[in-house]
């Protein structure tokens, strides 16, 4: 998403990285992106561009997604369910290249207004029910499957707090440091320290939680730890946006013991492949012989 520069002034001071003054004009107009890499997938109206269904699979869950960290929690969470033997749990996974913009397809649209991935449609309902949102399509699952999710307090409140902790910092993290850190035009001091101050202290609160607990909740692994790992697991061990040195997350003992832990564990290492248009991954998923195949 551009923004047009009315009335920008002088040109930007190298010693103290301030960009070139903008004053914002007085009603904002979009200018389409031809060259960005976000040019497919960002926009200022809601709806579908195109007419596009979605397939179908044979199982009663149908997952639309990709393996971004959002994508990635929602299939960690689908593959412990079926390492817990709920057969239920088995899934169809549908890639959705959000660089072409399957997101605006019409069959996509009516599961998620919002285009944004994942997306779940689940057929085992009298009506097929939509669910999206990762965070709503997690808890939906847990409860549906009374799994990885306490039915009781104090631990239930424990555990959502946890998972809408994670769903409210991850713009600060995704949307904010990553993107002015790794993916702006230009590298503009402000919003790199205002955004990697907020992940540093983000990272701090789940350092010290890890303290004197094993997992974020206590002893029990729980959706709340699938979906902080699929965010600040990853930056801490594999390193989002090339910055673990600039944000020294080594030094984040506790959080990283964690985050290897969940690393290490099977569902987590199938979750992660699915939706990956890449050789490490696959694009879709229909079957567990699907993984099977790519770790042998």
């Amino acid at each position: 998403m551009a923004l047009k520069r009315t009335g920008s002034i002088g040109m930007s001071d190298s010693t103290t990285n301030v960009p070139p003054k903008y004053v914002p004009p007085k009603v904002w107009q979009w200018e389409k992106e031809t060259e960005s890499r976000f040019a497919n997938i960002n926009r200022p109206i809601a709806g579908a561009t195109k007419e596009q269904e979605l397939p179908v699979g044979k199982h009663s869950l149908q997952l639309y997604s990709l393996a971004t960290p959002n994508g990635v929690k929602v299939t960690m969470l689908l593959e412990e369910l079926l390492a817990k033997g709920i057969e239920a749990a088995e899934y169809d996974a549908w890639l959705i290249n959000i660089g072409d913009g399957d997101q605006f397809g019409s069959g996509f649209v009516d599961i998620n207004p919002n285009s944004k991935i994942p997306a779940l449609v689940d057929h085992s309902t009298p009506k097929p029910t939509r669910i999206f949102e990762s965070g709503a399509i997690m808890l939906y699952l847990a409860e549906k499957f009374n799994a990885f999710v306490p039915m009781q307090e104090p631990g239930r409140a424990e555990c959502l707090s946890w998972l809408f902790w994670q769903i409210g910092s991850a713009p600060y993290l995704g949307g904010g440091f990553g993107h002015f850190y790794a993916y702006a035009p230009e590298k503009w001091e402000y919003p790199i320290n205002r955004f990697a101050m907020e992940i540093k202290r983000q990272l701090d609160v789940l350092d010290q939680n890890l303290a004197e607990r094993r997992y974020l909740c206590g002893d029990e692994y729980t959706i709340a730890d699938m979906a902080v790992y699929s965010w600040y697991g990853q930056l801490v061990l594999t390193g989002l946006y090339e910055s673990k040195e600039f944000l020294q997350v080594d030094s984040y003992t506790n959080l990283v013991r964690w985050a290897t832990e969940i690393h290490e564990r099977p569902a987590t290492r199938r979750g992660r492949k699915v939706n990956r248009a890449s050789k490490s991954g696959i694009a879709e998923r229909h079957d567990a012989s699907d993984l099977d195949a790519l770790e042998k």
